[in-house]
């Protein structure tokens, strides 16, 4: 029997390969709008950062995300996206 293929997930913080489970899905909505998709349901554009605050705040300072979604994402976001996580 083959066994099932686990779909994997870079992280934009670390740059680690993750089980897409393990991380939570940032989503660009077809609208523009930028947020975390925390049930990995929502239509997008998505990118994928570890579930801790480290990783994230070394994805903004990279600007992974801006990059990702080809938009410019306002502070805001980012402390909206810290809160969600740490509350996570």
């Amino acid at each position: 029997m083959k066994a099932k293929k686990v779909p994997l997930r870079k992280c934009t913080g670390c740059g680690e390969m993750f089980d897409k489970r393990t991380l939570v899905r940032v989503v660009k909505s077809p609208e523009g709008e930028v947020s975390l998709d925390l049930t990995g349901k929502k239509s997008g554009r998505g990118a994928y950062v570890c579930k801790n605050s480290e990783c994230l705040k070394k994805a903004i300072k990279r600007k992974a995300f801006e990059r990702a979604f080809s938009i410019k994402i306002s502070d805001d976001v980012y402390n909206a996206m810290e809160e969600e996580i740490k509350n996570a």
